[in-house]
Order: structure tokens, then C-alpha cells, then sequence
């Protein structure tokens, strides 16, 4: 039985996708719940599954294509039988020193004749295959780029961003995740890391100074009275900024896990496109790759985002003493047409407080 393979049901907020890699050709057999395609939407790529193992007869839309929800895409034949496997040649042996070689300079090894004993690959097959030229590659802007890129210039563009930075030692957190992180991972099954303090530290100075989790609507100013952080999260393809719900409400254990499974899913681009909208603050986390500080950018239509950046130790005066401590750089950037410099310096205060004396956050000072 021939059967429709169709986009799936996209979002509200989402009108088309573009058809990203088709990860079975035309012929091949496809078992049930294998990935037939990635589809790419502006904010997530999708799997589309076969619903019944079949043999893809026929592609309908190519890669590239833009489509909407339920179009059909191609057709699967369930009365198909599954052909036969077969056998793999077997590859070639590589040398160490070739191997060494080829990683760096990007060689192909499929592409390179063996010329050593017994057909093995060695350093100077290598070095004879490296092209001479100077070349370049054009491609397309993924879906997820291209609108990644559109809504930084529009938040550039349609709003008055102001940074302001201040220091953290983060001593207090680095001592209490110390002593308490084995028996946390033992209880919970989830590393404790440093983003749930944060989020907490957020979510303190959130209650406080309620205007950095409002946002511009027209002539309006629309306060929320939930936190929904966003966590941007990097990924092959591109920025994705998953968001949790209610963080208010939220445990350092279910932060913990909510951080950790948005991580993975990013990766993996699993995320659901539910997943990705809304959001009232947004924090991002440049220290994990190397990040000493930087100016983040607004994520509309949100007025205000914290930058974290590298936890480092560095010589402090205290009590008239010099000290190491392991100090950090903050940077919230805000929209100044809502939020004056008072609000945004006094809030950031008050997440450096909460973070310097963690025990804030359990008592919600």
C-alpha cells in the first residue's frame, strides 16, 4: 500500500518550514520510526518519522523546499519487501602519521589511493592529495541562522540597549556546590552546576525590580507575573533559546534537570517548537566557552538578558588583605526606552548579593 508522507503539524507561530536533508533516497527502506527527513523551521529542526516500514518510492518536494503543514512530500510503499544488506567494502589501512595529517589539512580519506605496502594509506599519499589552490564554499543560510540574524538587527534596531556589568566572587557558590554536589548527584541523578544559581539569583531580583520582566507592546507596557527563562543554548546549527517555565516555582533539582535535558535535545535537535517560545528574561552563558566579557544582545520581545561569562580566579583586596577569589563577570543588557539605569544597576546588584550569599535564595531575601 502506497502511503503520504506530510509535513507535520507546525506550530501557530510557525507558517512554513524548508525541507533540510533527506535522510532516506528514493528506493531505500525505511524501518517504522526511522527519520525520513530533517525539517528545518525558524526555530527548530524537526524529524519526520515513517508511521510504517516502507521502501521511500517516490520524492516529491527536494531538499530546500519550502512547504506547509500537511503537504504531502513523497509517498512510502509498506508492501514492500526489505532488501537484502550488503556487505561493506572493507576500508583502507591509515597510517598513524597519515591519519595525524588528514585530520588537519581536512583530507577525505575515500578520495585517496594507498601507494604503501598492502594498499595502505601513508603520510606522503596524503601530502600528494592536498589540493594546491585556494578555494571557497558557498551555502545557503539555514532557516534557523537567517532568522536568528533578522531578529538581532531587529532587536538593534527597535530597541535602546544599554549594558551594565559588575563583578561576582562566587566563593559562597563554589563552596556550597562543593560540599553538597556528590550527595545532590546521589539524591537527584543530576549534576549541580552553577546555572541553577543563577536562575534563582534571577528570579530573586526579578521579584524585586518587576519591570525587567516586562516587555513593550505597542503603547502598552506589559508586566508578567510568572518568570519563564529563556537559556540559550548553542548548537551546530545555531542559537536556540529553550525556555523554562515557571521558574519561580522551580527546585535547584528541577532546574538542574531542565537545563541538563534542554542541553542534550539542543544537540541532538529534538527540541519542540513549544518549547522555544516565549519566554519573559533570557541568560546566556559565554563563560562556557571561554567568554571574559561581552554585551548580549536583547532577544525580542523581551526587555532584558544577563550575560555570564568566565569564572576566574584573580587577586582581591579584602579587609585590607590581597586574596584569591574565583570572580566573574556580569552583563545585563536592558531596554532603555522601559528600564532606567536605576532599575537595571540596583537589580544586577541584587543578583551579585544573592550569589555572594547563596543563602538568600533559601530564605528568598
Amino acid at each position: 500500500m502506497l502511503i503520504e508522507v506530510k509535513v507535520p503539524q507546525l506550530s501557530e507561530s510557525v507558517s512554513e518550514a524548508t525541507l533540510l536533508s533527506w535522510r532516506k533516497q528514493e528506493g531505500e527502506y525505511a524501518e517504522r520510526g526511522e527519520n525520513l527527513i530533517d525539517i528545518e523551521t525558524d526555530k527548530v529542526v524537526l524529524e519526520l518519522p515513517a508511521i510504517q516500514s516502507g521502501v521511500l518510492s517516490q520524492i516529491l518536494k527536494e531538499e530546500g523546499a519550502v512547504v506547509m503543514s500537511g503537504e504531502i512530500i513523497g509517498m512510502l510503499d509498506t508492501d514492500a519487501a526489505k532488501p537484502e544488506a550488503a556487505k561493506k567494502p572493507e576500508a583502507p589501512i591509515l597510517m598513524p602519521a597519515a591519519k595525524k595529517l588528514a585530520e588537519e589539512i581536512g583530507a577525505d580519506i575515500a578520495q585517496i589511493a594507498g601507494t604503501g605496502r598492502g594498499g595502505r594509506i601513508i603520510k606522503e599519499d596524503v601530502v600528494s592529495h592536498r589540493p594546491v589552490e585556494r578555494t571557497a564554499r558557498r551555502v545557503p543560510m539555514s532557516r534557523l541562522r537567517a532568522t536568528v540574524a533578522q531578529r538581532l538587527l531587529e532587536s538593534q534596531r527597535n530597541a535602546a540597549i544599554l549594558t551594565t556589568f559588575n563583578e561576582v566572587d562566587m566563593k559562597a557558590v563554589v563552596d556550597m556546590r562543593n560540599r553538597h554536589r556528590e550527595r545532590f548527584e546521589k539524591d537527584h541523578g543530576v549534576k549541580l552546576g552553577f546555572m541553577s544559581f543563577f536562575v534563582k539569583a534571577v528570579v530573586c531580583a526579578l521579584n524585586k525590580f518587576p519591570v525587567l520582566n516586562a516587555a513593550i507592546e505597542g503603547d502598552d507596557i506589559v508586566y508578567h507575573d510568572y518568570h519563564d527563562i529563556g537559556i540559550a543554548v548553542g548548537t551546530p546549527r545555531g542559537l536556540v533559546v529553550p525556555v523554562l517555565r515557571n521558574a519561580d516555582s522551580l527546585s535547584f533539582e528541577a532546574i538542574e534537570k531542565g537545563i541538563a535535558d534542554f542541553g542534550k535535545r539542543a544537540q541532538d535537535g529534538k527540541l519542540a517548537l513549544s518549547e522555544l517560545e516565549g519566554g519573559t528574561f533570557s541568560i546566556t552563558n559565554g563563560g562556557i566557552f571561554g567568554s571574559m566579557l561581552s554585551t548580549p544582545i536583547l532577544n525580542p520581545p523581551q526587555s532584558a538578558i544577563l550575560g555570564i561569562h568566565a569564572m576566574k580566579e584573580r587577586p582581591m583586596a579584602e579587609n585590607g588583605q590581597v586574596v584569591i577569589r574565583p570572580m566573574i563577570y556580569l552583563a545585563l543588557s536592558y531596554d532603555h526606552r522601559l528600564i532606567d539605569g536605576r532599575e537595571a544597576v540596583l537589580a544586577l546588584v541584587a543578583i551579585k548579593e544573592s550569589l555572594e550569599d547563596p543563602a538568600r535564595l533559601l530564605l528568598e531575601m
